[in-house]
C-alpha cells in the first residue's frame, strides 16, 4: 500500500492536534486588569577604563566578551555650532565627506573594503560633535581600525566627490522648501535665536551657504577643529583596555595637538510676549505647529525633573498632548514635545502636523496643555511616567554599538563614569513638587514663540480670533513681510 507524503503529514499533524486537545490546568488570570509591575530592575553598566595618549587623546573602553565584536565612536566635540556665519551646513557637509576619499584611498576604495571586511563605518554630525562608527567583528578588528583612523585622520575632501554631494544637498534643500513641516522646523530656531546666533542657522545650510561652499572650506573646518585634544574614543566589546590602547596608540599617537577655535553661543534672542508667528503654505491641507521657547542646557540640575515633566506633557506616546491631540480629538496622528539640551540652552518645543480646519481648536489644546502642566502631576501619572522612563532605559544598551554611542554623551557633556548607573534612582526620586516647579521655572504660556506653517486664507481669521497673541507674517525663509 502506498502513502503520500501529505497524507502522511495530515496525520501528524492530527496526532499533534489530538494530543494537544488534552485537558491542561491553566492558572486563572483576571483580565479585566492590567498585570503590575514589579519594580524596575537596576541597570549596570561594565566598568569604564580610561587611557589618555600623550596627544591627548582620551580613550573610554568597556568589555563585553559574550560576542566576538567591537564598536567605536571617535567623539570630535565640534558641531554645526561651529559652522562659520556664512558657511551654514559645514559641519554636516565634512562628516559627509569623510569617508569620500582619503589620502591613501578613494571612495569606492573605502566602500570596497567596508563590504569586505563586513563591517560598517560612517559619521555624522550635531550641534556639539561630530561622530565617527566603526562596527567590526574582532577577527578583522586591525584591517577595519587602520580604515577607520585613515577617514578620521587623513580626508582629502576630493573635488569630484564633493561636487556630486553638495548637488545632493541643493536638491535636498529645495525639497524642503516644498514641504510646511520642513519650513517649520528650519525657520523655528530663527525666531528663538536670530541669525547671529549659531543655533538660529541651518544645521544642514541653505541654498545660499551650499552653493558658496567650496572643498577648501569643508578643509579649513576640518583641520580647525579635529584635533585630539578634547575628543574621546569609545572602544566596547570583545577588547581588552591593553589591547585597545596598544592599536589605537599606533594609528593615533601622531595626530597633532591644536587650539581649537572658541565658539559664542550667548543667549536666545529676549522672549517677548506670546507671538503667533504666521507662515503661508498655499492649498496645505495640514498646518505645521511648533510651539515653544529657548530652553536650557544638558549640564542642568533639572536635568532628570525636567525629563519627567516633560514626558508626561508629550514626551511619550500616552503623553497629555498626543492623547488630547491624536486619540481624543483626532486633529494629528501624533503631538510631542521635548527639551533639546546641548552644551548651551537649546530649544523647549512642543510640536504637530495639524488638519488645516482644526488648526484654532488645535491651538486651544495646545494652550490649554502647556498651562495644566503647571498644576500637580496625580500621583498616578506621575508614577506611571516614571516607570516608562526607567522601563525603557535598557533597551539602549542592549548591543555594544549602543552602549559607546550612550557613552558618548559621558564624554561629550562630563557625565560621571557610572552615570547610567543611577539613572533609574534619580528619575524614581523625582516628586511631585519638583515636576510642578519645573514647569513654572520652563515652561511660560505668556512668553512662548507659536510658528504655523499653513493655509493662510483657510487659518488666519481663525487663529486671529483666540487672541492668544499678536499674528505675524514671514516668508518660507523666515523674514518678515507685510
Amino acid at each position: 500500500m502506498r502513502y503520500r507524503v501529505r497524507d502522511v503529514i495530515a496525520a501528524s499533524v492530527f496526532v499533534v492536534v489530538a494530543a494537544s486537545a488534552a485537558p491542561v490546568a491553566q492558572a486563572q488570570v483576571d483580565r479585566s486588569k492590567p498585570p503590575v509591575l514589579g519594580p524596575p530592575p537596576a541597570l549596570h553598566i561594565p566598568p569604564v577604563v580610561i587611557r589618555e595618549l600623550a596627544n591627548g587623546l582620551k580613550l573610554m573602553i568597556v568589555e563585553r566578551h559574550n560576542l566576538p565584536v567591537a564598536d567605536f565612536v571617535l567623539v570630535i566635540p565640534s558641531g554645526a555650532t561651529a559652522n562659520p556665519a556664512d558657511r551654514a551646513g559645514t559641519a554636516d557637509l565634512v562628516a559627509n565627506m569623510l569617508t569620500e576619499g582619503t589620502t591613501t584611498r578613494s571612495a569606492l576604495q573605502i566602500a570596497d573594503q567596508t563590504a569586505y571586511l563586513g563591517i560598517s563605518l560612517f559619521s555624522s554630525s550635531g550641534w556639539d560633535a561630530t561622530t565617527i562608527r566603526l562596527s567590526t567583528p574582532t577577527a578583522q578588528l586591525d584591517s577595519a581600525l587602520a580604515l577607520f583612523a585613515d577617514v578620521a585622520l587623513r580626508p582629502s575632501f576630493p573635488a569630484n566627490e564633493f561636487a556630486r554631494v553638495k548637488q545632493e544637498r541643493l536638491t535636498a534643500l529645495l525639497q524642503l522648501k516644498d514641504r510646511g513641516p520642513a519650513i517649520a522646523s528650519l525657520v523655528y530656531p530663527t525666531l528663538l535665536y536670530g541669525k547671529d546666533n549659531p543655533y538660529g542657522r541651518s544645521a544642514v545650510g541653505t541654498d545660499v551657504s551650499v552653493s558658496a561652499m567650496t572643498a577648501t572650506d569643508l578643509s579649513t573646518f576640518y583641520h580647525s577643529h579635529f584635533v585630539p585634544d578634547d575628543a574621546t574614543l569609545i572602544a566596547v566589546g570583545d577588547v581588552t583596555p591593553a589591547e585597545v590602547e596598544q592599536k589605537v596608540s599606533a594609528l593615533f599617537s601622531r595626530w597633532a595637538r591644536e587650539n581649537v577655535p572658541k565658539v559664542n553661543v550667548g543667549a536666545g534672542l529676549p522672549a517677548p510676549a506670546t507671538t503667533i508667528y504666521l507662515i503661508d503654505k498655499p492649498g496645505a491641507a495640514q498646518s505645521s505647529f511648533r510651539i515653544g521657547s529657548v530652553g536650557v542646557a544638558r549640564s542642568t540640575p533639572d536635568y532628570f525633573p525636567i525629563e519627567v515633566m516633560n514626558t508626561a506633557l508629550g514626551g511619550s506616546f500616552t503623553s497629555r498632548l498626543n492623547q488630547v491631540l491624536r486619540e481624543d480629538k483626532g486633529y494629528t496622528y501624533g503631538a510631542s514635545s521635548r527639551f533639546d539640551m546641548r552644551k548651551y540652552g537649546g530649544i523647549f518645543i512642543a510640536s504637530a502636523e495639524i488638519v488645516s480646519a482644526k488648526s484654532d481648536s488645535a491651538l486651544v489644546d495646545f494652550m490649554k496643555q502647556l498651562n495644566a502642566i503647571h498644576d500637580t502631576i496625580p500621583t498616578t501619572e506621575l508614577n506611571k511616567t516614571e516607570r516608562y522612563l526607567q522601563l525603557e532605559l535598557p533597551s539602549g544598551f542592549e548591543t555594544t554599538g549602543e552602549i559607546a554611542m550612550r557613552l558618548s554623551d559621558v564624554a561629550l557633556y562630563g557625565l560621571p563614569l557610572d552615570y547610567y548607573n543611577h539613572v533609574v534612582d534619580a528619575i524614581g526620586a523625582v516628586t511631585q513638587s519638583e515636576a510642578q516647579r519645573v514647569a513654572e521655572k520652563y515652561i511660560d504660556p505668556s512668553h512662548l514663540t507659536i510658528l504655523i506653517v499653513g493655509d493662510r486664507k483657510t487659518i488666519e481669521g481663525p487663529i486671529k480670533a483666540l487672541n492668544i497673541g499678536p499674528v505675524v507674517f514671514r516668508d518660507a525663509s523666515g523674514n518678515p513681510i507685510q
